[in-house]
């Protein structure tokens, strides 16, 4: 990979790996969840607009509203507000690797849809050390008493491992950037008057803005430029390799900056997540009747785990396999 290539890569892996940190601290502070979710949505739309322009002409979105509506239910309204509800009991760091289940979670749920590829023997056993690595992570927390919270986070894992079939199955020839605008677009519509009900009477510290700045500027917008160009400089495969790196991101972040407890269950979990998650996703051997829609189904193509489709990275462009992203 070229110098540029590498950079990109360290700025994802951070980029997708604090968010968890900023939406803590924002929540923390007094900041409501449909606040929150809104100038995220709304400021991450508003600076890609102006560069999505010439492909939403050409994308022709309005006959794809149906599975556009639910891509960005499942990728953005739905788990946006249930991670920052959940965070506002329970830590960063937790949260994080919680959502590294997430490639995890897909495997189960693109075989239960119907999938091709079968599962071999490594890839039971990726999942068999991947989900006692939730439970590691997690018992505490329930016999806790964070049941909604832990339940929540778990509950937008899923969405991002289900959001994935909808675009490879039905999103798969809509450019990537217009579709990442009109998605953020939507979800500022729809949280827009929960937003303005809930809108703080005093402006929030430094901290909580700097925070709301940094979400929706550098892991909305910003993150998604980044993405599509490491997609064009490096490849899917080794693009995607960053979403191992981003639950390591956020418990660091969480730890340092946070001061939450880096204890010997959160490095146990960590370590059983990301191991159980590689070889839960791992490349299967498929017979030729399979090869055509295991790796667009499963999450078992190009990267660790979300589900792989032929999506444009901008109008006008060749396409790439281009995967979920596995993030916030």
């Amino acid at each position: 990979m070229t110098r540029r290539g590498w950079l990109l890569f360290a700025l994802m892996s951070v980029i997708w790996g604090v968010p968890y940190l900023l939406i803590k601290v924002a929540v923390e502070d007094g900041v409501s969840v449909p606040v929150l979710v809104f100038v995220r949505t709304a400021v991450g739309a508003a600076i890609l607009l102006p560069l999505a322009l010439r492909g939403l002409r050409a994308a022709r979105l309005r006959r794809h509203w149906r599975p556009l509506a639910a891509f960005a239910a499942l990728e953005i309204i739905v788990p946006w507000w249930l991670l920052a509800d959940a965070e506002r009991q329970i830590s960063s760091s937790m949260t994080g690797l919680l959502i590294a289940a997430s490639p995890i979670i897909a495997v189960l749920v693109g075989r239960l849809a119907g999938g091709g590829e079968r599962l071999g023997g490594a890839r039971w056993t990726g999942l068999a050390v991947g989900l006692a690595g939730v439970t590691v992570l997690a018992a505490p927390g329930l016999r806790g008493g964070d049941v909604r919270s832990i339940v929540e986070v778990l509950l937008a894992a899923t969405c991002y491992a289900i959001a994935p079939l909808i675009l490879a199955r039905r999103l798969a020839d809509v450019p990537a950037l217009p579709m990442t605008t009109v998605c953020l677009g939507l979800a500022a519509v729809l949280y827009a008057v929960p937003a303005a009900l809930t809108w703080p009477q005093t402006v929030p510290g430094g901290p909580a803005l700097v925070s709301l700045a940094g979400l929706a500027v550098l892991c909305t917008a910003l993150a998604f430029l980044v993405f599509f160009a490491l997609i064009r400089e490096a490849g899917p495969a080794r693009a995607l390799v960053f979403t191992y790196v981003n639950p390591a991101v956020a418990v660091v972040a969480g730890v340092l900056l946070l001061d939450e407890p880096l204890t010997v269950a959160v490095v146990v979990a960590f370590t059983l997540i990301l191991a159980g998650a590689v070889l839960a996703t791992g490349r299967a051997k498929a017979t030729p009747d399979e090869s055509s829609v295991g790796s667009s189904v499963n999450g078992t193509g190009s990267g660790p785990g979300r589900s792989t489709a032929p999506v444009r990275v901008a109008a006008g462009e060749a396409e790439h396999p281009v995967q979920d992203r596995c993030g916030v």
